[in-house]
Formats: structure tokens, C-alpha cells, sequence
């Protein structure tokens, strides 16, 4: 009977670690504070205004002023928006966490805010809207791929750095021009499948061509 039930048990542990890791079973909030709180200091992308860092595993595709396109190794969409104009202007950040999400939590390191709401679709797939010091990276994913997806945006989001003489010139300039710019990078209660699956589109559709004229610089590590 002891033997029966030590290899049940042996059984179950190996049940256990066969077991798929997604954002349900694994201690995310410490897994994403842990890569947002790291003080790496590492560039590969240079911009008028701000830099970051792109992971390996990740490739850059192309870039439209704020906005630019990644994708992984299984093929996964990323998009990114860098609000500087957000940034400028110093907005605080108004966002509540949802409690009918999949995930949504409210982020606060060193100064720095944002969020993180992850939506389950009824394709079974899932919408990431994963903000953080004025940048903003969105993700239409499997579930298997949840983890991976979101570790690489916060690897991203922890390096965005801006110039603020650079952004000044560029911004502080032409002020006129944005005082009706509608500063939503918080607000997720327009977010859905649809939208975001138009914006894609969208954005494939019109940004195809080369990026030579911008500065880019993804070295091999």
C-alpha cells in the first residue's frame, strides 16, 4: 500500500512538471518586478528623443515615428508605441486595475508607473496591453506563449530612456501642435480584439518599407 502510494505521489510530481507555466499558475507580479527594478543599462536602439534595448529572441521590423514592430522566433506581433509627448507633459498615471481580466495589476519602480492588463478572447487567445514609463506595448498571443511574450516587453519597457533636451527641441517647439493631442495611454477601456487586430492591419499595410533613413543599431551580444 506505502509503495502504491509513493508511486502515485512520484507520478503527480511528474505530472506537475510537465505542467505548461502560464500566468496562472506562476508568481508573475515578482517575475515582472524583478526585470522592471533590474538597473541594466543596455541600448541597441537609438531614436531622436529616446533609446532602448531589444532582447534576443526579438527582431525589429520596422518604425513610424513613436511606433515600431517587433517579432519573436514563433512568429508572435509586437507593437510598441513611445508616447513622448506623455512624457513631456509629465501625465500620471489614471490607471485602475481590472478585476474581470485575466491579469491586471497597476506598476510602480523608481519613479517609474504604468500597467499591465492581460484580456482572454473567445478564440482562446489572449490581448496584451502592457504599459510602462510612457511606452506602451501591445501583443495578440497563445496562451503557451504568455510568459515568454511578456518578459520580452518588459525587458523593452525597463530600458526606455528619453532626452529631454532632444524632446524639448522637438516637442517644446511646436507646443502649439499638440495641445490637442489626446492623451489616452492609460485608458484601456477602448481596448479589444478588434481594434487592436484594425490597428494591426493598419499598421502593416502602410509601414512595409525600409527603415535606412533611422538610425538603428542591434548589436550581437
Amino acid at each position: 500500500m506505502k509503495r502504491l502510494v509513493l508511486l502515485l505521489f512520484a507520478v503527480l510530481l511528474l505530472m506537475t512538471g510537465c505542467t505548461v507555466t502560464t500566468l496562472s499558475n506562476v508568481d508573475v507580479g515578482s517575475n515582472i518586478k524583478t526585470i522592471l527594478t533590474d538597473k541594466a543599462e543596455l541600448y541597441n536602439v537609438y531614436f531622436e528623443g529616446y533609446k532602448y534595448y531589444v532582447p534576443k529572441g526579438l527582431q525589429f521590423v520596422n518604425k513610424d515615428q513613436y511606433n515600431a514592430k517587433f517579432t519573436d522566433s514563433v512568429g508572435n506581433k509586437y507593437y510598441l508605441y513611445v508616447d513622448a509627448i506623455s512624457y513631456f507633459h509629465k501625465i500620471e498615471n489614471t490607471y485602475e486595475e481590472n478585476e474581470t481580466s485575466h491579469y491586471s495589476r497597476k506598476l510602480n519602480y523608481g519613479k517609474k508607473t504604468g500597467y499591465i492588463q492581460i484580456d482572454k478572447q473567445e478564440d482562446g487567445k489572449y490581448l496584451i496591453n502592457f504599459m510602462f514609463n510612457y511606452a506602451k506595448m501591445e501583443a495578440y498571443v497563445s496562451e503557451e506563449d504568455l510568459i515568454s511574450v511578456v518578459n520580452n516587453m518588459a525587458y523593452v519597457l525597463r530600458s526606455i530612456t528619453f532626452n529631454d533636451k532632444v524632446l524639448e527641441s522637438l516637442i517644446g517647439e511646436n507646443i502649439l501642435s499638440y495641445q490637442e493631442e489626446t492623451f489616452n495611454l492609460f485608458d484601456t477601456k477602448s481596448a479589444s480584439t478588434e481594434n487592436f487586430l484594425d490597428e494591426v492591419a493598419k499598421y502593416d499595410k502602410n509601414y512595409k518599407k525600409s527603415i535606412d533613413e533611422d538610425k538603428i543599431d542591434l548589436d550581437d551580444e
